[in-house]
This record gives C-alpha cells, sequence and structure tokens, in this order.
C-alpha cells in the first residue's frame, strides 16, 4: 500500500477513534447528569423529608409547652388566689383579733379593788393571744412559702416563653426551607466555606433535654404549687378551728365571770337596800331613845321637886312615911331607867355608825361591780362580737 493510502487508513482510523471517544463521553456524561439529578433529587427528598419530620417535632414539643404553660397559669392563678386568703386570713388575725384580744387585756386593768384579780378570763385572754400569734407566725410562714413558690413558677413560665418563643422562630425559619423551590429566584450560593454557614453548636439531645427539662420543671412546679395549696387549706382550716375553739373557750369565761359579778351586784344590791332600811329604822330608833329620856327627865324632876318640899315639913311632920320612901324609890327607878336608855342610845348610835360605815362600804363595792361589768359586759364582749374567724 502506498503512502497516500496509508494516510488515509491512518486518517479514518484516527476519525473513528474520535466518534467512539465522542460516544463514550457522550454516554458517561449522560449517565453522569442523570445520576447528579436522582442524587440531587434523592438529598432534597430527604432534606424535605427530613424538614417535614423537624417541623413536626417542633409543633409536637410546642403542643406540649403550650399545655404545661396553659396549666402552668392556670395553677399560678389559683396559687395566687390562695396567697390572697392567707393574705385576708393573715390580716383578720392581726388587725381585728389580736388587737381585740389585747385591748381586752388592757380594758381589765381598769378594774377596781377585789375584782382586779388574775381570773379565769384574764387566763383565757393571754392563752388567746398566744394562740393568735402563733397563728400569725405559722401563715406569715406559709405566705412565705406561697410567694416563693409564686416565684418559682413565674420563673418557669418565662424559661417556657422563652423557648416558645425560639420554637416558633424555628418554625418560621424551617417552614419557609420546606416551602424554597430551586426554580426560585431569591435563591444565594454562598462560595466562602461552607462551615461559616453551619453555625450550630447545640447537640440534638441537648435540644430535646431542654424542652424536656422545661416540661419536667414545669410539672415538678405545678405538683409542689398543688400540694402547697392542700397545705394551705389544711392550714387555714386547722388555724381557724384552733383560733375559734379559744375564743369560744374566752367568751364563756366572760359570760361565767359577768353572770358572776352580776349575781355579786345583786346581792349587794339587796343588802345595800336592806342596810338602808336599818339605818333608816335605827335612826328612829334613836330618836325615840333621845324623845324617851328627855320624857324621863320630866319624871325625874318632878319627884326630886316633891322630895325637896317635903324636907321643909316642920318638926315632929318630917316623917320618913310611905310617901317619901316611895319618892325615893321613884327617883332610884327613874336613874336606873335613865341609865339603861343612855346605854342604849349608846349603843343604838355605835350601830347606826357601823350600819352607815357599812352602807358606804355596799355602795364602794356595788361601784366596784359596776365597773368590772362595763369593762367586761359592754367594752370587751361587745368588741368581741366583731372577731370573725373564716378561711375567707
Amino acid at each position: 500500500m502506498n503512502s497516500f493510502g496509508l494516510c488515509v487508513l491512518s486518517g479514518y482510523r484516527c476519525s473513528e477513534a474520535q466518534r467512539e471517544l465522542s460516544d463514550r463521553l457522550l454516554a458517561e456524561a449522560t449517565l453522569a447528569c442523570e445520576s447528579a439529578k436522582e442524587i440531587v433529587e434523592t438529598n432534597k427528598e430527604e432534606t424535605d423529608h427530613r424538614l417535614l419530620e423537624k417541623l413536626n417535632d417542633i409543633e409536637f414539643r410546642k403542643k406540649e409547652l403550650l399545655r404545661i404553660r396553659k396549666d402552668s397559669v392556670l395553677e399560678l392563678d389559683a396559687l395566687s388566689v390562695y396567697e390572697q386568703r392567707v393574705t385576708n386570713v393573715l390580716k383578720s388575725v392581726k388587725r381585728n383579733a389580736l388587737a381585740i384580744s389585747e385591748k381586752c387585756l388592757v380594758a381589765r386593768e381598769r378594774r377596781l379593788g377585789i375584782d382586779l384579780v388574775h381570773d379565769d378570763v384574764e387566763r383565757s385572754l393571754l392563752k388567746e393571744r398566744e394562740v393568735i400569734r402563733g397563728a400569725e407566725r405559722l401563715l406569715d410562714r406559709v405566705l412565705a412559702e406561697t410567694r416563693e413558690q409564686i416565684r418559682k413558677l413565674k420563673a418557669t413560665l418565662y424559661h417556657i416563653d422563652h423557648d416558645l418563643e425560639n420554637k416558633e422562630c424555628n418554625l418560621r425559619i424551617d417552614r419557609r426551607n420546606v416551602t424554597l423551590r430551586e426554580t426560585d429566584f431569591n435563591l444565594s450560593i454562598y462560595h466562602a466555606d461552607i462551615s461559616r454557614l453551619d453555625k450550630s453548636v447545640i447537640m440534638l439531645n441537648e435540644w430535646e433535654l431542654q424542652s424536656n427539662s422545661n416540661v419536667i420543671d414545669a410539672n415538678k412546679e405545678m405538683n409542689c404549687a398543688k400540694q402547697l395549696r392542700c397545705y394551705i387549706d389544711a392550714i387555714i382550716k386547722q388555724t381557724i378551728d384552733d383560733l375559734n375553739r379559744q375564743k369560744n373557750v374566752t367568751n364563756e369565761a366572760f359570760r361565767q365571770r359577768i353572770e358572776q359579778t352580776r349575781e355579786a351586784k345583786t346581792k349587794l344590791e339587796l343588802q345595800h337596800s336592806e342596810i338602808i332600811k336599818q339605818v333608816t329604822a335605827m335612826s328612829g330608833k334613836i330618836t325615840y331613845i333621845k324623845k324617851s329620856i328627855a320624857d324621863k327627865e320630866g319624871y325625874t324632876a318632878l319627884a326630886h321637886t316633891r322630895l325637896g318640899h317635903r324636907c321643909q315639913r316642920p318638926g315632929i311632920e318630917l316623917t320618913q312615911d310611905l310617901v317619901e320612901a316611895n319618892l325615893v324609890k321613884e327617883i332610884h327607878e327613874l336613874r336606873n331607867v335613865a341609865a339603861n336608855l343612855q346605854r342604849m342610845l349608846r349603843e343604838a348610835e355605835t350601830s347606826l355608825r357601823f350600819l352607815l360605815k357599812t352602807q358606804v362600804q355596799l355602795e364602794e363595792d356595788i361601784n366596784v361591780k359596776t365597773n368590772t361589768l362595763k369593762i367586761d359586759e359592754v367594752e370587751c364582749m361587745t368588741s368581741r362580737q366583731s372577731i370573725d374567724y373564716h378561711a375567707y
């Protein structure tokens, strides 16, 4: 074969090789494009699926957080009502009951004389003041615990709200990502290192733990709040029962003391009335005795005058006859009668002075009882009617 033929054959073979290479490249390019399309579509589908899964996960956790938030708000409102209940009971105990109890103690210091005694009423009032102060300390402590629990619930709500806000932001971002398509015009390609776009530093388990922790903490604080409300119910009932029991004991002591004082006053008034009658009778009797003594002085003067006249009889007529003997006897008996009347007058006057002294003492004792009744029945018992213990 000549050189021309060889050249033609060589060119043909080269052309055939180029055509085969071109065919192979076309086939490989087609395969690579189809493979790339499949990979890209698969990756996008996987990403879309993961995005939807993530959205569902976030939605679920958001619903859980919203549910627990609603329960927490309800529990917070309920506990706030209980806080107000404890506050109202405490105000009632401090401003009403304790003030009235101490007012009664101060008022009873104004009792007089024998009535200024440490009696059952005094002991009951002191016990009542001790019970009220004990209730006050207990309610103060319960109120502090309630306010602390409210603070904890509010802190839990703050963390839940912060978590909800973050999840809502996350939902907006990933919902937008789900709607994006490769044909959209607002897409961007970052030519820098992709690691600068992946700023995630929180591990998935940490993210899950955070939301779970918020739910767990909220449940814990709600359970504590519910237990605290049950405790408050029991404490308020126990406190009110104790206060009412002591109030009734004190009121009964007052009632008995008032009854005793009124009975004593009535007896004193009866005695005073009898003494007044005796004073009147004794004064009349003294007047009568004095008149009787005055009347006897006339008889005595008469007898003395007669005897004196008979001493003037002359000579033998100056005899100790029956007339003289009778006059001497009359004078002697008149002296005895006068002496007896004088003794009776002295005794009567002494008795009158004693009766008058007794009258004054009875009047003082009646005034003491009247003052005691005014303090116990009017001042104390009237003010104690406003003591009203209830659980609000």
